[in-house]
């Protein structure tokens, strides 16, 4: 095991934190008590690593062969240079959240595969089917991960590209959300590379990926390149979300969504992230909808 502390100045939010990084986690993250749990691989091996707030700074320990790097790393995980004071936003129901969540910082896990994979699988499908979905996955497919709790790593990109459709079906997905995961976990090599691309090149290689659009896009590069402009255009309920806390409009489509945010750039991730964290939802009503098909956004 190898330890790291970190002396953290201002106000800073471990559970916020953790909140805007972590997926469906499918066995692959836990929280007990303060500890937050997560299994993950880098460039030298598998890892768990558990970080806890304590006093003025953060506490991590690290389990496996990439321990060493992944405790060199946390600054960035956790958003440590990101300076929350430099998001000034107007008066409004925005700057109350933020004053509410002031210790909100935008980390990066800086893996890409790990972040695409569930985000894939949520596609078409609601929040809850796709941790289901990605859960057997990790279930089934995942190795044990170093150190306490019991956790799994995620799947490999070769152990996803060599399963039939019938291996997805076993698990409930159905053939257009495996197709993209395979061909994913195929070209996973690429598409690590855009952590050493500028923003606009990083967009370019993930779309170049069938069935990979701005939604999953923006999923991926807010939580692993680090953009904190990123939006999931082609979300179901985002929009609305949106468009009632910014102003008042109960329904929204992507146009006028992106319409109410570009007062915030470059500072939209953080729009959404608080809105997300701080419960923020449009009103419910009438029929229900269909869930938005979102292939290829």
């Amino acid at each position: 095991m190898a330890t790291r502390q970190i002396d953290v100045a201002g106000p800073f939010d471990l559970a916020a934190v953790m909140f805007a990084l972590l997926g469906p986690g499918g066995h692959t993250t836990r929280r007990s008590g303060g500890d937050f749990h997560v299994a993950c691989r880098n460039a030298d091996g598998p890892v768990q690593l558990v970080v806890r707030r304590e006093n003025k700074g953060i506490v991590a320990r690290a389990w496996g062969l990439g321990a060493g790097s992944e405790l060199e790393a946390l600054p960035r995980l956790l958003g440590l240079d990101d300076d929350p004071a430099e998001f000034k936003p107007p008066p409004g129901a925005v700057r109350a959240v933020a004053r509410r969540l002031r210790g909100l910082r935008l980390g990066s896990t800086q893996r890409v595969w790990e972040v695409a994979a569930p985000t894939i699988l949520a596609q078409r499908i609601t929040s809850g089917e796709a941790k289901q979905g990605y859960q057997r996955l990790v279930h089934t497919y995942g190795e044990p991960a170093p150190g306490p709790a019991g956790l799994k790593l995620p799947p490999t990109p070769e152990a996803i590209a060599s399963l039939s459709y019938e291996d997805f079906h076993r698990h409930g997905i159905e053939r257009s959300r495996a197709d993209v995961l395979r061909e994913a976990a195929r070209r996973a090599k690429r598409l690590e590379e855009i952590l050493t691309m500028d923003k606009d090149a990083a967009y370019a290689r993930l779309h170049a990926i069938r069935g990979i659009g701005p939604w999953t896009s923006g999923h991926v590069m807010g939580v692993a390149w680090g953009d904190r402009d990123a939006v999931p255009i082609g979300d179901f309920h985002l929009p609305n979300t949106i468009a009632w806390t910014l102003a008042g409009e109960a329904r929204a489509d992507d146009t006028r969504m992106l319409e109410l945010l570009e007062p915030f750039r470059p500072h939209r991730r953080r729009v959404v992230t608080m809105l997300k964290r701080s419960g923020a939802s449009a009103p419910k009503y009438g029929a229900k909808t269909a869930v938005f098909d979102i292939r290829g956004h």
